[in-house]
């Protein structure tokens, strides 16, 4: 089994994760070749708790430019992670 903290990169962090955090979703940039059965199990193995459902998604590459020079950013992939009705919200977002 891959490593749970090379799988889940970094959290996201922005108005919309923080509104879904009401809800119990919590939003994470990912390892692109990561499933969701991967993120969920990693997800539980990092903050002890239980996942309800994982969505996932593809961010496609966006054109950017600097001056004359032309070129593109990465695709990455982020994950909606819901936890159960149960579960204590995650102590890492509970300063946000």
């Amino acid at each position: 089994m891959k490593n749970p903290r090379d799988i889940i990169k970094r959290p996201i962090i922005s108005e919309k994760s923080s509104d879904l955090m009401g809800a119990n979703t919590y939003v994470f940039e990912v390892d692109k070749r990561a499933n969701k059965t991967e993120i969920k199990l990693a997800v539980q193995e990092i903050f002890k708790t239980k996942v309800d459902k994982v969505n996932t998604m593809i961010v496609p590459a966006k054109p950017k430019r600097y001056g004359r020079y032309s070129g593109y950013t990465s695709e990455w992939k982020k994950a909606f992670v819901t936890l159960s009705k149960d579960s204590k919200p995650l102590e890492f977002f509970e300063t946000v």
